[in-house]
């Protein structure tokens, strides 16, 4: 890969490859050589520039869960390396809450939870990145409800007029990538899906997705068959029907030994203004964040994971409410 260290074969090697350095190899350092002076992180809970932020929340992850893993299960990306690359990297993290942190006094709790970052790289380094990590799962594992939680956060952060508040695209800036991703036919056809499903057309569901499919949602959960799907879809959509729902970024892929795969992050902005999975309608202004990843199969859609924050969505409208 021309302007990439030779040590990395392709690029999901170049991505798993320094994750691991960084995190369980304990190369923090690296994060100087691998991340840009001035990189743009987003996550919804929070938009910031530089690597010292990137380092000092890395430092702070690890004192509160030293034996952290993160196991790249797909990297799923467009681009070349002398225009750049964009990665959306989906990983199973292992860890146990041995030290005090965000999370409040150590629990001795053993996680176990999905993240996806989409990076873009050229020459050798990271200068944008969208981060969700399912927080979701990682409250409830520690005996928290995601709501109490994000309750809990603004009051340790100094009530309503002080708490940070989450990302918006209000708050956003353009950063060095300004790609859309590809027209791979199977990126297309995962956001027709989408886009179906998020105007209603719910019937999509059991035309387009295996029968036996399983999808891994917010909060640790693991629903099946098209059942399984449309719960979750709707639950989501009924809680901000007027929204207006954005694909940002599209890639699909075809790759030996692997099936036909697609990664979409998309948003939904707009008020809470319905009954669904976040209770009574309070007409808060929300931005949901959030990345899918797609495997076809010869049945139809066979494995769907996607991920957002429910504690920050919860923050929001609590921030709204009071």
């Amino acid at each position: 890969m021309k302007g990439f260290s030779n040590q990395f074969k392709d690029f999901p090697d170049y991505i798993i490859g320094i994750t691991k350095e960084i995190w369980e190899d304990r190369g923090l350092a690296t994060l100087h050589e691998y991340y840009s002076k001035d990189i743009y992180v987003r996550s919804p809970s929070s938009f910031v520039i530089g690597n010292e932020s990137v380092i000092g929340a890395t430092m702070a992850t690890l004192a509160e869960f030293p034996d952290r893993r993160l196991l790249g299960e797909d990297v799923i990306w467009s681009g070349t390396p002398e225009d750049g690359m964009l990665s959306s990297h989906r990983i199973l993290s292992t860890a146990t809450h041995s030290g005090d942190g965000v999370y409040g006094n150590a629990t001795g709790k053993k996680l176990r939870y999905r993240i996806i970052a989409d990076c873009h790289a050229i020459d050798n380094q990271i200068n944008d990145e969208w981060l969700i990590r399912d927080q979701g799962a990682i409250v409830r594992q520690m005996g928290w409800d995601p709501k109490e939680y994000a309750l809990d956060l603004i009051e340790r952060e100094g009530g309503i007029a002080t708490a940070s508040k989450p990302f918006h695209p209000s708050i956003d800036q353009i950063g060095p990538y300004k790609g859309r991703g590809n027209d791979n036919e199977w990126g297309a056809k995962f956001a027709d899906i989408l886009h179906q499903i998020m105007g209603a057309n719910l019937a999509v569901i059991p035309k387009e997705y295996d029968r036996a499919v399983t999808g891994y949602y917010p909060g640790g959960q693991e629903l099946v068959s098209t059942d399984g799907v449309d719960t979750f879809w709707t639950g989501l959509r009924a809680a901000f029907p007027s929204a207006d729902f954005k694909i940002e970024h599209q890639i699909g892929r075809d790759d030996p030994m692997m099936p036909p795969r697609a990664a979409i992050r998309w948003s939904l902005t707009g008020k809470h203004d319905g009954w669904g999975a976040f209770g009574a309608p309070t007409g808060a202004e929300v931005h949901v964040m959030g990345v899918s990843h797609a495997e076809f199969g010869p049945w139809g859609l066979r494995r769907e994971y996607t991920l957002f924050d429910e504690t920050a969505i919860w923050k929001q409208i609590a921030l709204k409410t009071g």
